[in-house]
């Protein structure tokens, strides 16, 4: 069922060019986002929800999304015109967005931590989950789902030493609709950008300069064993460079391993 209330507050504010739907509650706007895409010719689909029953996030994990809490988001994009194999990377382009629109709407310090989390005091605001469906002459559609952790007071007894949220970290509520709105407009801009080039070197000056792991240790969780070494920035592939301890360095690609910090999330 449609939040229409929220929906004319949200179309009256978006980028021009966007059709915006949001629903009550919705299984996960990533996939409600595909569904609501086929009832407009707008290129560029924005679907929100109040709640998500069964909200994803990374390598299949869920996503608490409780009723009118946060941020429930996704982004569809229609047959975008990126090359299948540079696809992955519109996840750190969103990753860095995420973090702008959190400097925006609040004045306060957000940081990224690779590939696409954003961060603000050292835990976990905001989780996005980028998918593709392929078609015979490129993209069919790409969306990029957004859970961002709003007006929250207190997480899971098992998320309270990686997560927060924006009410935690200054003491204020935020309208949803504004922080989508911000995040949308971030997003374009960026999107725009790293069309140009189909990669991040348009973007990499900023992304680096926001990543948390830059110049700290990190523990990279690989299929072929696990091991340590000093975070450097990205590549304009997006890909992670890591020192490790015998000087050798590696690049780290999101799809394929993860990163922590040494003695922590970060």
């Amino acid at each position: 069922m449609e939040n229409s209330k929220m929906t004319s507050r949200l179309a009256a504010i978006l980028p021009p060019g966007m059709k915006a739907f949001w629903e009550t509650s919705v299984d996960s706007t990533n996939l409600a986002v595909v569904r609501l895409a086929q009832q407009t010719d707008a290129e560029i689909v924005l679907a929100a929800a109040d709640e998500q029953t069964q909200g994803r996030g990374r390598r299949g994990r869920s996503w608490s999304s409780p009723m009118g809490e946060s941020l429930y988001m996704s982004l569809l994009l229609k047959h975008p015109a990126v090359e299948p194999e540079n696809a992955s990377m519109l996840t750190l382009v969103m990753g860095l967005s995420a973090v702008q629109a959190l400097r925006d709407l609040t004045g306060h310090s957000a940081r990224i931590k690779w590939p696409n989390d954003a961060v603000m005091g050292d835990k976990k605001i905001c989780g996005i989950l980028t998918e593709m469906r392929a078609a015979e002459n490129g993209i069919r559609h790409v969306v990029i789902g957004v859970g961002l952790n709003l007006n929250a007071r207190a997480f899971p007894q098992e998320l309270m030493d990686r997560a927060t949220s924006l009410y935690l970290e200054t003491g204020k509520e935020y309208d949803r609709a504004e922080a989508a709105a911000a995040l949308c407009r971030r997003f374009l801009e960026n999107y725009n950008t790293f069309l140009k080039t189909q990669d991040m070197s348009g973007l990499l000056e900023e992304y680096n300069g926001a990543l948390i792991n830059l110049g700290r240790r990190v523990k990279v969780l690989d299929p072929g064993g696990e091991y340590t070494g000093t975070a450097g920035g990205i590549t304009p592939r997006g890909e992670l460079r890591v020192t490790r301890q015998d000087g050798g360095m590696e690049l780290i690609y999101a799809g394929e391993v993860s990163v922590r910090g040494l003695y922590g999330y970060v």
